[in-house]
């Protein structure tokens, strides 16, 4: 199951480590290192129904039919 409420132990904290993590970088480096948190975030999902879900999601919020 997709999970679309806030569910982020520390959001804040969470979202300045991931602007942080981008600090210094020229762009090409930010798209690639989004990329791979992709991939490796996808892996540690696992479940194609919730990651097929999640691409819908991101590609369409109003497709939300969950």
């Amino acid at each position: 199951m997709l999970i679309t409420t806030p569910n982020l132990t520390n959001a804040d904290e969470s979202y300045a480590r991931l602007i942080a993590t981008h600090d210094g970088l020229t762009e090409a480096e930010s798209h690639a290192l989004n990329a791979r948190l992709v991939l490796i975030l996808m892996n540690h999902i696992g479940d194609d129904a919730v990651l097929a879900k999640a691409m819908k999601l991101a590609r369409d919020p109003k497709a939300a039919d969950f």
